[in-house]
């Protein structure tokens, strides 16, 4: 469109073309910085796959982030078909002030049309469900999804204001799976690859989707880089025999090949029985306390791991209304004094500093109201 004649007509071409060139590249900038601003729409968007007998386990998982949490919440339950009634049943029946703390959407469990009962077999019923939230949440930019056996003792919004430290390759933020190589599955036992020393656990997991469904992924099948929805079957089938985690397996091989896109947040963000069970190997946890709590190998169910059962027990016989000081905070302090044989009952202290911290600042924002 470019006139090589002379006169004001010329002039007049070439700036109408170059303004649109410039408005172009500069709605591109915008667009590429919406990923690192939307999230910040004041609420935190929070994911979970629910299936078998998890439903209680997930209830009580939403409760502890509704009870801690200041600032207003959504949460997207996958969930077989037979447990959606429960769940909305469940939800609507939470008092009138806390249900307007929150939103809430049910999703049925869906995978790929292609080998949808492979994906589901994978791991644990439901888990590679994890996977596949990019793809189906299409209009949500950023997400924190955590598994059912998770008790928050931090308002969530701690962990999403996480999403603003991401550097401008970063797009998912996951905590190790071991501390201590000595102990570390990955670094012994591993037959993929795996991220970092000792690999990585995605029982919480921060993403900023609209990076992650843009991103071109390297890897060890192909020379051409790989989108989210093309990389994740042919992985599957490259490794299906040689994984043990299922989906957690593949996320790290996905961030072996590509760290520069991982955001690594410290073990008080996914404090688990390991970090505890062989002596304390979680420092951050030991000075400021246990954020998050993911009670994995079923020890908020059996007896294997008391103050793990102990934490969850209290969140779960929590009436909604009372104080929490003393119905939550110091019923469950008693309750660990008694786990004080096992090694993560020595650390009860740990269980319960940040968790004090998080009632005594909602307490004190309902005095100043």
């Amino acid at each position: 469109q470019f006139r090589l004649t002379s006169g004001p007509g010329a002039a007049v071409t070439l700036y109408l073309v170059t303004t649109r060139e410039v408005y172009e590249q500069e709605l591109s900038l915008e667009q590429s910085d919406s990923a690192a601003k939307e999230h910040n729409d004041g609420r935190s968007h929070l994911a979970v796959v629910a299936c078998g007998p998890r439903f209680e386990e997930t209830l009580t998982m939403l409760k502890s982030a509704v009870l801690l949490s200041k600032k207003p919440l959504h949460f997207y339950i996958f969930a077989e078909d037979d447990l959606h009634d429960s769940f909305r049943n469940a939800l609507d029946l939470w008092p009138r002030t806390i249900r307007s703390k929150f939103n809430f959407t049910i999703y049925p469990i869906t995978f790929p049309n292609e080998n949808p009962k492979e994906w589901k077999k994978l791991f644990k019923p439901c888990a590679s469900q994890r996977l596949f939230l990019p793809l189906i949440l299409k209009e949500v930019d950023s997400l924190l999804y955590v598994d059912t056996d998770i008790i928050f003792l931090r308002p969530v919004e701690d962990i999403w204001a996480l999403l603003s430290h991401f550097g401008s390759s970063q797009l998912a933020a996951m905590a190790p799976e071991h501390e201590e190589t000595r102990i570390g599955w990955y670094n012994r036992f591993a037959r993929h690859p795996y991220y970092g020393k000792t690999g990585i656990n995605s029982g919480v997991m921060l993403m900023n989707m609209t990076r992650l469904r843009d991103k071109s992924f390297k890897n060890d099948m192909t020379s051409v880089p790989l989108q989210w929805e093309e990389i994740l079957m042919p992985l599957l089938q490259k490794y299906k025999l040689n994984i043990t985690w299922g989906d957690q397996d593949l996320l790290n091989i996905i961030f072996h090949h590509n760290p520069e896109s991982l955001y690594v947040f410290p073990c008080h963000w996914n404090y688990r029985p390991d970090h505890c069970i062989y002596g304390s190997n979680c420092r951050k946890a030991e000075h400021e306390g246990v954020f998050i709590l993911h009670g994995n190998r079923g020890v908020f169910h059996d007896d294997k791991q008391p103050a793990f059962r102990a934490v969850y027990e209290a969140f779960q016989k929590y009436t909604f209304g009372e104080n929490m000081e003393t119905s939550l905070l110091q019923s469950l302090e008693m309750t660990l004094q008694t786990t004080t044989n096992t090694y993560c009952g020595r650390a009860s202290q740990m269980l319960t500093k940040r968790l004090r911290q998080s009632i005594m600042s909602i307490q004190q924002d309902t005095t100043e109201r």
